[in-house]
C-alpha cells in the first residue's frame, strides 16, 4: 500500500534526501521541503507528481501548518511525518549568546513539536500513522561543547518517549532515531564558522571541538543511505524499537553511557533509598 511522507530539512547530502530516496524507492510518495527548494529542482524532476517539494522554514508556525494542509489536499493526508531539520551551533554552556541558545531550540525542538501537532489530527482521524523524529546520540549523552544542542536533543527524546505512549492507543507509532556520527553536509560548515566565544577560558576547547569535526568531515563512519534502511526496517517490526540508535559509534557511546550511568545509580543505593521516611513514619506502620 502506497504511503505519502511528509519529511523536513531537505537539503542535498543529509538525511533528508537520504529518507526521500528511500521512500520512492518502494513505491511511496514524497513531500520534501527546504528553505531553498530550488536546490531540489534537478533531483525531484524525474520523479514526477509522486514528489511534492515545498518551501518551509520550520521556525515559522504559520508557514508549518499551511505546508502540512497542503500536502494533504495535494496526496490525500499523511502517513509518515519525517522530522529532519535541525542544526548543531557550538559553544561553551555560560558564554553562548542568548539569541543563538534561543534559536536553536526554536529549530531542533520547538520546529519539531509543530509539525508534529498540524499533521497529528490527520493520522487519529485516520487511525493510523508514523512519526518519525530524527534525534542525536547527543540526546543520550551530552557532548562538550556542544551543550544548548544536546539539550535540544534530549528536550526532543522526553517529548517522543510521551508522545508515542500518548498515541499509541489511536494507531500511531513514534520513535526516535539516534544517528551518531554520518557523512553529511552538517560537518562541512565548521570550516567556515571560526570560534565565536565571549569567554577567553573556553576558547581552547572549543578551538579544539571545531578542529575536530572539521578532521572528521568527510570521514564520518556512518553512511546517511544505510542509516535511513536501518530506520525503515525498524518501522516494520512488531514492534518497532522505541528508539534506534543507528552508526557503530553511536550504538558503541550509548551503550558505554547507559552501562557507566546505571552503575553510578546502583553505587549510590544506599543514599538514595535513604532519602525515605523511615518505615515506622508511614501511615499504619506497626498496626496490627
Amino acid at each position: 500500500m502506497t504511503k505519502n511522507w511528509f519529511i523536513t530539512g531537505g537539503t542535498p547530502g543529509g538525511f533528508g534526501m537520504a529518507y526521500a530516496d528511500a521512500a520512492l524507492e518502494v513505491g511511496d510518495r514524497v513531500v520534501l521541503t527546504a528553505r531553498r527548494p530550488a536546490e531540489l529542482d534537478s533531483w525531484a524532476r524525474p520523479h514526477g507528481d509522486r514528489v511534492l517539494v515545498l518551501p518551509l522554514d520550520v521556525t515559522d508556525a504559520a508557514a508549518v501548518q499551511a505546508t502540512v494542509r497542503t500536502a494533504e489536499e495535494q496526496f490525500g493526508g499523511i502517513d509518515v511525518v519525517v522530522n529532519n531539520a535541525g542544526r548543531g551551533w557550538y559553544g561553551s554552556i555560560e558564554g553562548m549568546a542568548d539569541a543563538d541558545v534561543r534559536a536553536m531550540f526554536e529549530l531542533n525542538f520547538f520546529a519539531l513539536l509543530s509539525v508534529v501537532r498540524v499533521a497529528l489530527p490527520g493520522m487519529r482521524a485516520r487511525g493510523s500513522g508514523w512519526i518519525v523524529n530524527m534525534s542525536s546520540v547527543a540526546g543520550r549523552s551530552g557532548v562538550t561543547g556542544f551543550g544548548y544542542y544536546s539539550a535540544t536533543k534530549f528536550a526532543v527524546e522526553a517529548v517522543t518517549e510521551v508522545l508515542r505512549e500518548e498515541v499509541a492507543p489511536l494507531g500511531i507509532q513514534v520513535m526516535a532515531v539516534e544517528p551518531g556520527a554520518f557523512r553529511t553536509h552538517a560537518y562541512a560548515g565548521f570550516a567556515d564558522e571560526p570560534v565565536a566565544e565571549s569567554i577567553a577560558d573556553y576558547r581552547p576547547m572549543l578551538e579544539q571541538v571545531r578542529s575536530a569535526m572539521v578532521e572528521q568531515s568527510g570521514t564520518q563512519p556512518g553512511d546517511p543511505r544505510r542509516g535511513v534502511r536501518a530506520v525503515i526496517t525498524a518501522m516494520a517490526q512488531d514492534p518497532p524499537p522505541r528508539r534506534l540508535v543507528i552508526g557503530s559509534d553511536g550504538f558503541d557511546t550509548v551503550v558505554a553511557t547507559l552501562e557507566n550511568s546505571l552503575a553510578e545509580v546502583r553505587a549510590y543505593e544506599a543514599l538514595s533509598r535513604g532519602a525515605d521516611f523511615p518505615p515506622a513514619a508511614y501511615p499504619g506502620a506497626g498496626a496490627s
